[in-house]
């Protein structure tokens, strides 16, 4: 197998002008799967971070063949570091992407969805990002209750993720998500997108050992599936 290294790139910069940093393959094919995933969304939830930042250093030891993966572990790195779910200015990120049913309300001020659609220049960043590469499937790792919240054509990865962990799969968070990254992409424009929603609160090494081998182990089942159809 043709190894690969990730090496890191800077996907955007913050309100602040922090740079956000992505991790991604140095081997590209043409014919390879894309996945981008992302965490740390809302600066509060580090079970995900905790996660992605697992991922890199597994997929650094044991890459995977035919894989394109791009990792951002940290997206909301304002909201990572002053632990708060909005970024600096108070935006909540997944209220603030350009969807269809983006809207200036909302109902709680930890919902702010910013004066106007992508105004923030992390989800600028994601938006240029997802316009100009290739994406064939997304993870937004978040924390919560536990779920995995399914949008577009997604059930097949879902399912083995579920048995794997016990989570249940839902295609309704069960709110309204007016601007968030599930509709942007898995809806609207028809990208594959797990919400991924792991248990809040619980021990990060609780953490690593419930998630990490089914989500390496998911990548892997993802590849064999598309290298079957290419």
């Amino acid at each position: 197998m043709k190894s690969y290294k990730l090496k890191s790139f800077v996907f955007g910069k913050s309100t602040l002008n922090l740079p956000i940093y992505g991790f991604k393959a140095e081997e590209f094919g043409e014919k390879n799967l894309n996945v981008l995933l992302i965490a740390g969304v809302h600066g509060d939830e580090s079970e995900g971070v905790v996660l992605a930042r697992a991922l890199l250093n597994k997929l650094d030891q044991e890459p995977i063949e035919n894989l394109n993966i791009t990792i951002v572990p940290e997206f909301n790195i304002e909201g990572v570091l002053l632990k708060t779910r909005q970024n600096h200015t108070g935006v909540d990120l997944n209220r603030n992407l350009p969807t269809k049913d983006w809207t200036p309300d909302y109902t709680k001020i930890r919902y702010y969805p910013g004066k106007e659609a992508a105004s923030e220049p992390e989800n600028k960043a994601l938006v240029e990002w997802i316009s100009n590469n290739p994406v064939n499937f997304i993870f937004s790792l978040h924390s919560w209750k536990p779920m995995l919240n399914v949008n577009g054509d997604c059930q097949e990865e879902a399912n083995f993720l579920s048995t794997k962990t016990g989570y249940v799969i839902k295609d309704d968070i069960g709110y309204p998500t007016p601007g968030s990254l599930g509709t942007y992409t898995g809806h609207e424009r028809k990208i594959p997108t797990i919400t991924y929603e792991i248990q809040k609160g619980i021990d990060f090494a609780e953490v690593l050992d419930t998630h990490l081998k089914p989500l390496y182990e998911c990548l892997k089942l993802m590849v064999e599936k598309h290298n079957k159809k290419s």
